[in-house]
């Protein structure tokens, strides 16, 4: 088997090998046949190609015919547009030519004509310089002339009338001053006094006068032997526990109470009607129903405050403030009520900001709180306008309110418009005729400081102030100031008054001259 196998795989091997290389024989056969057809394909397609570009060719040469002759016609036109231009440009040369040389022509003239007027200057200005040789000279003699004749030199005679022209100028300006002044009274002043005047005419106030003592009436004088008690221990109850002083004399049916504080006055006075209508009077009824009163009292300061701040129309107020407010009903200022002229100055401030635009609300809330410093439930060194002022920062008031509160005296500056408005209102309340009562000693020593400025100027014989210090006349001797110093003294003293005095409402300084002409007939 193995020698059979052996031939059968050499037949195999030959077999292969002459397939292989009949395979070989065909493939380069028809690789001969592609390759001679691709060189056909190839040389057709060269020449096709060769065709196309000389059609290119032919077609671009036309084209860059056609754009010369399109460029060059431009060119043409820009060449053409260019020389008409020049043309112009040559024209307005020539013309600027001529005028050039007419201006010249004329400024030759003027030249000429300048020269001819500089000489004719030069001649005037020498006759000019000779005339006014000749008047000084004349003018020197005129002086020595009236050296001569007026017996004084020429600077005696310039200090002389230095001294008419500074006193004739001092009048005239005294006079001018006030001309001004009365002229921006009458319109700076136009719109406050139509302010202020429509405020007053549309608050109607009470005039109140309160004292330091109240008068308890009685229905007999025998109630007054039970009031003072068997050796006196029933009055002096009473007066340990409401500390007023109480007086009893000869006046029939009456008991006097006296006290600086009108709340204490209110409590002895209630305690007292109650105690007498009940009857039964002695040291430990006495306490009780002082006790019974001072709340009621408490209670009727809470419903005043209340009632006040409702009848304003002020809202959000601590019951503190308010507590305060009603506790002004029973204090006064210079005899005026506290409370009346609070709420007096908050009407005035409502309005007055109202008429100027402002916020009538905050003005009447610093109106009714302006005084508050004036009732301390402790004593305080502080001024009763600062005082107020931390109260009301205390108790949560607007910075407007607690500015207009502390600077109504001045005491802080003014840093709003409500502040000046509280101030001005503040003074219309207790300035006006019969709200305030003064101490006579104080009265006196006003009236008395008004006429001591008047005779602290030269020429015043006498002064009197009159209507309640608020005009002051006074009477110069007319042989030392004559009508021009009469107006200039009176300006002077208002103004030493104004800055040398406080006082409310205005003085009015009227200065009176007069002349007497006396004969005796025998």
């Amino acid at each position: 088997m193995e020698e059979m196998i052996i031939p059968i795989v050499i037949g195999l091997l030959i077999g292969l090998a002459i397939g292989y290389l009949i395979a070989k024989s065909l493939e380069k056969n028809k690789a001969s046949g592609t390759i001679k057809r691709a060189n056909k394909s190839a040389a057709s397609i060269l020449k096709e190609a060769k065709m196309d570009a000389e059609g290119i060719k032919k077609e671009k040469i036309l084209q860059a015919k056609e754009k010369f002759i399109e460029l060059k016609s431009e060119h043409e036109k820009v060449i053409l547009s260019r020389d008409k231009k020049m043309n112009e440009t040559e024209k307005r040369i020539r013309d600027k030519e001529s005028q050039v040389s007419q201006l010249l022509d004329k400024n030759k003239k003027l030249e000429k004509n300048l020269e001819q007027k500089s000489s004719d200057f030069d001649h005037k200005l020498e006759f000019v310089e000779r005339k006014e040789n000749e008047l000084e000279k004349v003018h020197k003699k005129q002086i020595e002339n009236l050296e001569v004749i007026s017996g004084l030199s020429a600077e005696d005679a310039k200090k002389q009338l230095v001294e008419s022209l500074k006193e004739e100028a001092k009048s005239d300006a005294m006079a001018f001053i006030q001309e001004t002044l009365e002229e921006a009274k009458l319109t700076a002043d136009q719109d406050a006094r139509k302010v202020i005047l429509n405020t007053i005419q549309r608050v109607g106030v009470e005039q109140t006068v309160e004292n330091c003592v109240s008068v308890f009436n009685l229905e007999s004088d025998d109630v007054k032997g039970r009031i003072i008690g068997r050796e006196g221990r029933n009055i002096r109850a009473l007066e340990a526990a409401t500390g007023v002083e109480i007086i009893v004399d000869d006046t029939p049916e009456a008991i006097i109470l006296s006290c600086f504080d009108p709340v204490r006055r209110e409590v002895a006075r209630l305690s007292l009607h109650n105690l007498v209508t009940d009857g039964r009077i002695h040291p430990a009824r006495i306490e009780e129903v002082v006790r019974k009163t001072e709340k009621k009292i408490n209670q009727e300061i809470i419903e005043v405050g209340k009632r006040t701040v409702i009848d304003l129309g002020i809202h959000g107020l601590h019951p503190e403030l308010i507590k305060t407010v009603g506790r002004m009903k029973f204090r006064s200022s210079y005899g005026q009520n506290l409370l009346q002229h609070s709420r007096e100055v908050a009407n005035l401030c409502g309005l007055m900001a109202a008429e100027l635009g402002l916020n009538a609300k905050v003005a009447k809330r610093a109106g009714l709180l302006h005084d508050i410093g004036k009732v301390p439930d402790t004593e305080s060194e502080l001024p009763h306008a600062l005082l107020g002022m931390e109260w009301a920062q205390k108790y949560g008031e607007k910075p407007d309110v607690c500015n207009a509160i502390g600077a109504h005296h001045d005491e802080v500056e003014m840093k709003t418009l409500i502040a000046p408005i509280v101030q001005v209102c503040d003074a219309i309340s207790g300035a006006r005729p019969g709200a305030r009562r003064q101490v006579l000693d104080s009265y006196i020593q006003r009236l008395k400081d008004l006429e001591d400025v008047a005779f602290g100027f030269s020429g015043v014989e006498k002064a009197y102030a009159i209507q309640a210090g608020r005009e002051l006349r006074v009477i110069v001797q007319s042989e030392k100031v004559n009508d021009l110093k009469a107006a200039e003294l009176s300006f002077s003293i208002s103004q030493k008054i104004q800055n040398d005095m406080t006082y409310p409402g205005q003085v009015r300084v009227t200065v009176i001259r007069e002349t007497r002409a006396v004969n005796i007939a025998k």
